[in-house]
């Protein structure tokens, strides 16, 4: 089980389940979102997934038809996102996350688009886009 919570607290989230495909994305989207290099995004199964608190005090926002970003409307915390073309899962930035995480981060993708001062210490692989194996 993970347990996490935004930076004010006000918003807190349950994983009961494994988190899958941990990427270190560097897109501009990730990169504006989350205000740093990139973002570390991982996905959960939804049926494992709880908003256990401050489900009142998420906030939505969608750059792309169908897919949407959940934060906190008070502190500005990205909590998870969701796409209405894969309700079955949705995607968790693992910042959020006071538990420790057994699963590892497989890849940078979209490096194409990193910030240029970025120099991609991490030994992993790197990819212009999504991981070799996801659409």
């Amino acid at each position: 089980m993970y347990l996490g919570k935004c930076l004010c607290g006000e918003v807190e989230v349950t994983i009961e389940g494994e988190i899958s495909e941990i990427i270190h994305c560097h897109c501009s989207l990730c990169r504006k979102n989350s205000g740093t290099a990139y973002a570390t995004n991982g996905f959960v199964n939804s049926a494992d997934f709880s908003v256990t608190k401050g489900q009142d005090k998420l906030s939505q926002f969608s750059v792309k038809p169908g897919r949407t970003r959940h934060f906190c409307q008070l502190c500005g915390s990205p909590v998870f996102s969701s796409n209405s073309d894969d309700v079955s899962r949705i995607r968790l930035r693992l910042g959020i996350l006071d538990s420790d995480i057994v699963e590892r981060p497989i890849s940078h993708n979209f490096v194409s688009s990193k910030a240029s001062w970025e120099e991609l210490d991490a030994k992993l692989p790197r990819h212009d886009r999504f991981e070799p194996n996801r659409s």
